[in-house]
């Protein structure tokens, strides 16, 4: 059995408020200062907090003690235009009409329009060891696109996990290019290690330097080694070397069979997880960063192309097209292993 609580802005308030209180979930609805709406959702294992009318990101997780998201320098999630406005949140939807960063030759902002939609709708799903966080925001642009976008955030009953799914459907009576990837912006785990259910060697380090990055002789050396040997960078006992980011594309992940995960070991005997399917996912990037601003160590990020914007997914053949009515469905689910 299904429970749909519609939920509406002016529901939020800066003070908390409950929503739902069992014996295996409690739901918080509260504002913050900025004016940002979010919803605090916790289990038996830990909590996680979902911002429903922004982009419906995952500002902040949190499972048996251990923090999934990145180090960053927000106090509270901030309103903007782009994510790098509020670029503190564990995982946010890059896309859809275009995702990653933009070449010279693109015209899209980073990331695209979904990482920081306004939301026309949400609401929450209870089911008996199960509750979701749902909701709708229809793109429509006179002579351009037009798509419906159904994103949700799952938390089972004592799993220490959260499933991150959308749902896109082109309303248009032409085709729709569609570029997505799931930003998982997880924690830096010092001395960490990586682990694949692919090979080591399927992750290739990326060559091209997009604009925002500002290499340095140390950063160009240690790269240049990288890209001649990419499995050389197992751990992550090399801070001052990500900075500036380090990143690494595996490509074709079908070939490794349809069910793909990836894992972060902590040296204190825990592990971050993703897993995905590959046919909705066939991309995966890599994406490493340590400075006094931003620590994050990016394991994985399941994507339909690689994130160096529409043009390079379009001449990659990568890029892909959604006939009028046709819609398609991503999944993943992220957690503690």
């Amino acid at each position: 059995m299904k429970t749909r609580l519609p939920l509406k802005r002016e529901q939020f308030h800066e003070t908390p408020s409950t929503l739902l209180h069992n014996d295996y979930f409690h739901v918080e609805l509260f504002r913050y200062p900025a004016g940002v709406e979010a919803v605090r959702i916790s289990n038996q294992r830990g909590t996680v907090i979902v911002l429903p009318f922004y982009g419906q990101m995952v500002w902040d997780a949190t499972f048996d003690g251990h923090s999934l998201t990145m180090g960053h320098s927000f106090k509270q999630p901030l309103l903007g235009s782009s994510i790098i406005d509020t670029y503190g949140c564990f995982a946010f939807h890059s896309g859809l009409l275009a995702n990653g960063c933009p070449a010279p030759d693109d015209e899209h902002p980073l990331h695209g329009e979904m990482a920081c939609a306004r939301m026309d709708s949400a609401w929450m799903v209870l089911e008996q060891d199960r509750v979701s966080l749902e909701g709708e925001t229809e793109y429509v642009k006179g002579f351009g696109h037009h798509y419906l976008a159904s994103p949700a955030v799952r938390l089972h009953a004592n799993a220490p996990r959260l499933q991150i799914e959308m749902n896109v459907t082109n309303l248009a009576g032409a085709p729709m290019p569609l570029q997505y990837m799931c930003h998982l912006n997880s924690a830096w785990l010092a001395n960490g290690r990586f682990k694949q259910s692919i090979p080591q060697d399927a992750f290739k380090l990326r060559t091209s330097i997009p604009a925002h990055v500002k290499p340095t002789p140390q950063w160009t050396a240690y790269t240049d080694q990288l890209a001649r040997d990419p499995q050389a960078l197992q751990q992550l006992d090399q801070p001052e070397m990500c900075d500036p980011e380090i990143v690494f594309f595996a490509d074709d992940l079908a070939q490794y069979g349809h069910e793909v995960q990836f894992e972060l070991h902590a040296p204190e005997g825990y592990a971050l997880m993703t897993r995905f399917d590959s046919r909705q996912f066939p991309h995966a990037t890599r994406w490493l960063l340590h400075n006094h601003d931003q620590q994050v160590a990016a394991y994985v990020l399941p994507s339909t192309c690689r994130p160096e914007g529409f043009n390079a997914a379009q001449r990659a053949g990568t890029l892909i097209e959604l006939a009028p009515g046709e819609k398609r469905h991503f999944s993943v689910e992220t957690g503690i292993l």
